[in-house]
């Protein structure tokens, strides 16, 4: 794989991801209560874009005062941004999407997709789950599956966007486990996977040793899984 492209893994399932421009990206920058996140990670101070999955506050986590302090711009479902407008987002730096649509933002492009679950801020409606398909210019293509269960979209999404890394949830109770995650890559077959959404809490028991046996398994080797730690990148 030959990319410019910068990834690093925040724990949880928060990544800061640098474009071959230097473009900075905040996925689900669930930071400062993350009890995985690296210290010098808590505050970043540089940031020109926060895309979020869905509401609930281990995604949303700190994008308000992120936002605030570094002037970044924030990308959710319509509901959801505007909830976080109503909490303060400045709308300058609201970029509202939905499902299927897509917004080019300097040297990549975002496109929402389906996820399986639910989603919610503060008690209240923030549309639809999603996950999101960054594609950078002349570069490889990132697909952040979100909060989800195995779904057939997969395939879909597989021919559509033909990702070459993806983050996939595989932590159980809130979203599917190890075991249907490894499912879950062989029918979007991606070259490289990341396990997200473990062992933050006691209750996210997935396994990211059974999701890597079990995807090499079912993929005959050719997709490859990287277990980070929070901080590391690739």
């Amino acid at each position: 794989m030959n990319t410019k492209v910068k990834i690093t893994y925040l724990g949880h399932s928060a990544f800061l991801l640098k474009s071959p421009a230097g473009k900075t990206i905040l996925i689900d920058p669930f930071l400062s209560q993350n009890p995985g996140t690296p210290v010098k990670f808590k505050k970043p101070e540089q940031v020109d874009y926060i895309l979020l999955t869905h509401g609930h506050e281990d995604h949303t986590g700190d994008t308000l005062d992120i936002a605030a302090r570094t002037g970044a711009k924030v990308a959710a479902i319509v509901e959801l941004i505007a909830l976080l407008k109503s909490d303060g987002l400045d709308g300058e730096q609201a970029v509202e999407f939905n499902k299927g649509g897509t917004v080019h933002l300097d040297d990549f492009s975002v496109t929402m997709t389906n996820a399986n679950h639910s989603s919610s801020l503060g008690g209240r409606y923030a549309g639809d789950p999603a996950g999101l398909v960054i594609r950078f210019k002349d570069d490889i293509t990132v697909y952040h599956a979100g909060d989800t269960n195995i779904m057939p979209d997969f395939e879909i999404y597989a021919d559509l966007y033909k990702p070459d890394v993806c983050m996939l949830p595989i932590g159980d109770l809130y979203t599917m486990g190890d075991k249907e995650a490894a499912l879950a890559a062989s029918m979007i077959k991606a070259e490289l996977f990341i396990p997200i959404h473990y062992g933050t809490f006691p209750p996210l028991t997935g396994s990211p040793d059974v999701f890597k046996e079990e995807t090499e398994r079912r993929t005959a080797g050719e997709s490859t899984v990287r277990i980070l730690k929070p901080g590391e990148s690739l």
